[in-house]
């Protein structure tokens, strides 16, 4: 795995490091968005380098990004949205995943950009992040396939509205048997968010 760390063009400072197979040009990534920032989420968050060794190893591409300036949540989602962007603009298919607060940003940036990512994965999922920033709406206005990974011990933050949307939309839901955290558990967290992504980010 080649790393390079860059920056996102747009209105905000948001830096990125992108890993990129060994082996040849990749042309599919997938976006990391990483946990909250003012609990310390960063991009490089175990689980998300754990996904990105995968992705990597399967000759995907993973853009990890850190959020710019803290704003609850609406200039996080901007910053998803530019990093999805940024992908598009140099990759044939682009995924997109996130774990904790940065499902909810996942899913909101998902939602909303255009065109969408062609993959969603979204790992120990928070319900929402305000009242105007609902990971359970988002579902519903994401056209491509969607995963849904979570602990069944996870008692860290509201999971559950989004596992039940979820299986009632027929997405793929994954349930370890974990805390928030999946500690001890980076490997299947991994199996499972790159497997899905691999799937559907992979050659055609």
């Amino acid at each position: 795995m080649n790393s390079e760390d860059l920056p996102i063009p747009g209105g905000r400072d948001v830096r990125a490091t992108l890993d990129a197979p060994d082996a040849a040009d990749a042309d599919a990534i997938a976006v990391a968005c990483p946990p909250h920032p003012q609990h310390r989420g960063h991009r490089g968050d175990k689980r998300l380098t754990a996904v990105s060794e995968a992705l990597t190893d399967a000759g995907i591409a993973c853009l990890r990004f850190d959020y710019g300036e803290w704003d609850a949540g609406y200039g996080e989602r901007e910053d998803a949205r530019n990093a999805l962007r940024w992908a598009r603009d140099r990759y044939d298919r682009v995924g997109i995943f996130g774990f904790s607060f940065g499902t909810a940003v996942a899913a909101l940036a998902a939602s909303t950009v255009e065109p969408q990512p062609d993959a969603v994965s979204l790992l120990a999922p928070t319900a929402r992040l305000a009242e105007d920033l609902d990971t359970v709406a988002a579902l519903d206005d994401i056209e491509g396939p969607v995963q849904v990974v979570y602990g069944a011990r996870d008692d860290t933050v509201e999971w559950e509205p989004v596992v039940e949307r979820a299986r009632e939309l027929g997405c793929e839901v994954v349930e370890l048997s974990a805390d928030h955290f999946f500690v001890g558990q980076h490997e299947k967290v991994a199996d499972a968010v790159g497997g899905f992504l691999g799937e559907h980010l992979g050659e055609a």
